[in-house]
């Protein structure tokens, strides 16, 4: 079932909790390796989490995003400010927030790398590139869809997504649900064009099982391998803005992508870390990785290309989403060479 096209989420089954493996790291892997994921309750400090969340809303007030006089915790959004990732103003906003010290310390809070290190069974990478989702009510067209991560940040198939969202999220508010045991194919599916953040999904006719997911609380975690499909649920509130973390792992000893040493959207902006560490008053976490043996390999384009050349294909026989994502990419780089390819097909079917 395709989660983005419907409101119905009364087949989405619930994840099995893994708190009582908690400590046997053998058993974490086992049950990550049997289904493809372990959920955890309350494996973080609410307390952090809600401390964390007030700076990030604070941001996102202060750019407007949020509506004013409301309560930046309850996440109010303004549905004239929608955007999302590719958009050079989506960009600008999030890298603001991506600048909070505190939201690149929750990525290495003790609690965080202790059960990573039992998932990866040694001395655990997280991994520099730390990402923040933020995701606008009422523009569902925009939903991440049915992927692997794979794809997108490469490396290894052994590193890991831990996903947590900052404050409570519902299913109406469109977490994460994963497709157990879909990683057990052993191989990356093949991926193509759709919207929505990284703009790859795999083909639902290809799949098969129950999807999963849960009525997340803060301090809950999700946790899954590089080859487990899973997407967003679409966010169908009225007006509540979902704000979530979604970070990478994996033993020291594998290999790591190029690009997952960067900050996170660099190629809308130009953002880099000097500018992200400007306001820091700590030097602890400022180029950690720098410290650590890395076996770093280079970034592979193919998957993007594979999804940009069906972009192409599909705008000329007129298709209105892939119409769209090339308008994106000739306003955002207009220069590149992906920018005057799409400039030269809109301009071709006179769009």
């Amino acid at each position: 079932m395709n989660l983005m096209t419907t409101k119905d989420t009364s087949e989405v089954g619930l994840m099995q909790e893994a708190n009582d493996a908690l400590g046997d790291g053998a058993e974490l892997r086992r049950r990550l390796d049997e289904q493809g994921y372990i959920f955890l309750r309350q494996i973080m400090a609410k307390d952090k989490l809600l401390s964390l969340r007030q700076e990030m809303a604070e941001v996102l007030m202060e750019a407007g995003w949020l509506v004013a006089g409301t309560d930046p915790m309850d996440g109010i959004a303004r549905i004239d400010a929608q955007c999302t990732e590719g958009d050079p103003e989506y960009a600008e906003i999030y890298h603001r927030v991506y600048s909070l010290e505190a939201f690149h310390q929750a990525g290495h809070w003790p609690e965080v790398l202790a059960v990573m290190e039992q998932v990866v069974g040694g001395p655990v990478l997280p991994h520099p590139q730390k990402i923040a989702r933020l995701w606008f009510p009422q523009y569902t067209e925009h939903t991440t869809p049915m992927h692997q991560d794979f794809v997108h940040f490469q490396g290894s198939f052994n590193t890991y997504t831990f996903w947590a969202p900052v404050g409570d999220c519902p299913l109406e508010l469109g977490g994460l649900a994963v497709l157990p045991g879909s990683h057990k194919i052993g191989k990356v599916r093949e991926h193509h064009f759709s919207l929505g953040a990284g703009g790859l999904t795999v083909d639902e006719s290809e799949l098969t099982g129950r999807w999963l997911s849960a009525n997340y609380e803060a301090g809950d975690a999700l946790i899954f391998p590089s080859l487990t499909v899973h997407q967003a649920l679409p966010n169908y509130t009225e007006d509540r803005l979902r704000i979530s973390l979604d970070n990478r792992y994996q033993a020291q000893g594998e290999p790591i992508a190029q690009h997952m040493l960067d900050p996170h959207l660099i190629g809308v902006t130009g953002f880099n870390w000097e500018a992200c560490y400007a306001g820091w008053k700590s030097e602890s976490l400022q180029y950690y990785w720098q410290n650590i043996d890395l076996d770093v390999v280079p970034q592979s384009s193919q998957w993007g290309d594979q999804g940009f050349a069906e972009a192409l294909s599909l705008a000329r026989d007129g298709d209105k989403r892939a119409l769209y994502q090339l308008r994106r990419i000739a306003r955002r780089d207009p220069e590149s060479e992906r920018g005057q390819q799409a400039l030269q097909l809109l301009h071709e079917v006179n769009v």
